[in-house]
């Protein structure tokens, strides 16, 4: 485990979702415009900003087994992010026509200033997206929730991660006693109205269709108003490990795979983070690279509109072969 997710809140043992390949070779994602072959590397450009992500901080009250960003309730490696900087953003976010501002943590309800910027996001009329665990950092904020609900309606979606459909697997990634919680906190919601979805996981060898009846069957048996079929409102992620083996992706790949740049998370948002020891927040080129510092595109959204190198293992596991997006 890496020493910024270390904590004793961890899961002993290895995650049940583990990625199954061998390990990846050193010469593989080193240079940004040729792969490892000599092949010129995939780019993608910047089509629109529709969604703006804003990283709240890397401190969690979970430390999971897995955790692409590594949080916990020690990583403080992405600081909380402080409204009056996140202000200037939207600023800038609007003047481009987003549509979307997007919240991740970390848990984002830790960040003292969360409520204050989701107010700010949605009185500007953008759609908003907060990536929550639904345990007790969101908890302690119904109240506030509740008006936000009143005020905006279904522009406020909260995705709540619920790595599987069984609390084994699920407490074997996220700790022990770490079900019940989410589980509440999710009913919650979907008592109480919330336009909500869900986050979650396939295991090895599951297939999408077998997990979304289980996830579907959990839903009914729990109350929760989730279309476990639907993609929205059940994203089910593929795994991610950059130490193993993945192919890179090449200029020709997109006729290859029938995909074009367009389709890829980065043609349409940018993440706002800001680094532990670093002066003021800056724009990464993903949500998924928030460290690696050939994904820092500047300090403004107008210099990070440029284009986006595909020089890591997640590029091509989770966005161009997985064909992810965290966007909704």
């Amino acid at each position: 485990m890496n020493a910024r997710s270390a904590s004793r809140n961890a899961p002993a043992g290895p995650s049940p979702f583990a990625v199954e390949a061998a390990a990846l070779p050193r010469e593989k994602f080193a240079d940004p415009a040729i792969t490892a072959k000599g092949e010129p590397r995939a780019s993608v450009p910047l089509v629109r900003l529709d969604t703006l992500w804003l990283n709240t901080g890397t401190l969690c009250n979970l430390a999971c087994a897995t955790c692409y960003i590594e949080s916990s309730p020690t990583n403080d490696a992405l600081v909380y992010l402080r409204s009056h900087d996140a202000g200037r953003f939207l600023d800038e976010a609007a003047s481009m026509g987003t549509r979307e501002i997007g919240f991740t943590g970390g848990e984002p309800f830790m960040n003292p200033d969360m409520l204050a910027m989701l107010e700010d996001c949605l009185a500007r009329g953008f759609e908003v997206l907060v990536l929550t665990n639904a345990m007790r950092p969101m908890r302690r904020h119904e109240r506030a929730l509740l008006t936000l609900r009143e005020r905006f309606g279904e522009r406020l979606t909260l995705r709540v991660s619920l790595d599987h459909h069984s609390r084994p697997v699920h407490e074997a990634e996220r700790g022990a006693n770490s079900w019940v919680p989410a589980m509440d906190g999710l009913r919650w919601l979907s008592d109480h109205g919330f336009s909500i979805a869900v986050a979650g996981r396939l295991l090895p060898g599951e297939g999408e269709q077998e997990a979304r009846r289980a996830y579907a069957a959990l839903f009914a048996a729990e109350g929760i108003a989730i279309d476990a079929h639907d993609p929205v409102r059940l994203v089910l992620f593929p795994e991610m490990d950059a130490g193993k083996d993945i192919a890179e992706i090449t200029t020709a790949c997109w006729d290859i795979l029938g995909k074009s740049p367009s389709d890829i998370m980065c043609a349409s948002s940018r993440m706002v983070v800001h680094r532990k020891g670093e002066p003021g927040p800056r724009v990464a080129a993903c949500t998924l690279i928030p460290y690696d510092a050939g994904f820092d595109l500047g300090a403004t959204l107008a210099e990070a509109s440029g284009e986006v190198a595909l020089n890591h293992p997640h590029c091509a596991r989770f966005c161009v072969l997985g064909g992810a997006s965290c966007s909704a």
